[in-house]
């Protein structure tokens, strides 16, 4: 069995819940999701594993249904012969809440969500609920699959942006390297010119608030600084020729 000593004595890093849903309760009945990265159906097992036996331990759920969707390198290939060398492994359980799994599994597929598990944990009231729980699974499951795929939205910005802060960095030191050169220098200005450290921008504030709109403006918003940089430095060019 899966306890706390087992995934501190692991060398690797132990499952991180990347969004938990809002509680439903309806007749005693209590139900919740999370959603884990996972790039295999092992870890994803993992993950379940440790949701059950670390962080509820003794508050331990009736049930923890699980669904996993998870791209993998097939056998024999070295993900060097691009998509085709890659596939689809899903799979599901339903830890007695028979039938769940496949609804949770089904909200995975319709929101699009890729190397990744979701749990969803019911703790039983004592009164049977019927058809209205699976109600209650699959809307946690979505809410915790959008947040998901919110995130992964920022974070693709995020790497965008990066990327434009670099190119607009180069183009405005070339800039003003280029301008530098036509204005005449004193013997103190060339003693004491030395290039100021930049700091690369902080996106914790994006990552914390997942503002997907203000992550988008901030790559459109770079995107128009760079081409006004190159504008400058073709004039720059022009002049200095």
């Amino acid at each position: 069995m899966s306890n706390l000593d087992s995934f501190v004595c692991s060398s690797k890093p132990v499952p991180k819940s990347l969004a938990t849903s809002q509680e439903i309760r309806d007749r005693g009945s209590t139900f919740v999701a999370n959603v884990f990265a996972a790039n295999s159906p092992q870890e994803a097992r993992a993950a379940v594993a440790y949701l059950r036996n670390v962080i509820h331990g003794q508050h331990r759920a009736s049930h923890e249904v699980a669904a996993w969707r998870c791209m993998v390198l097939k056998a024999g290939k070295s993900g060097l012969g691009g998509p085709n060398d890659f596939e689809l492994q899903t799979g599901c359980e339903d830890d007695g809440e028979k039938y769940a799994d496949g609804r949770v599994l089904k909200v995975m597929q319709e929101e699009s969500v890729i190397d990744a598990v979701v749990v969803v944990s019911r703790w039983y009231g004592g009164i049977m609920l019927g058809p209205a729980r699976f109600a209650h699974f699959e809307s946690c499951a979505r809410e915790v699959c959008r947040t998901f795929r919110l995130q992964d939205d920022v974070e693709t910005c995020i790497a965008t942006l990066s990327s434009l802060d670099d190119i607009l960095g180069s183009l405005r030191d070339e800039l003003a390297k280029l301008l530098s050169s036509d204005t005449p220098t004193t013997e103190s200005s060339t003693t004491n010119d030395r290039p100021i450290p930049k700091n690369p921008p902080d996106y914790t504030a994006l990552r914390e608030t997942l503002d997907i709109k203000k992550a988008k403006r901030l790559v459109t918003a770079r995107e128009n600084a760079i081409k006004s940089v190159k504008a400058a430095l073709r004039k720059a060019k022009e002049k200095h020729n």
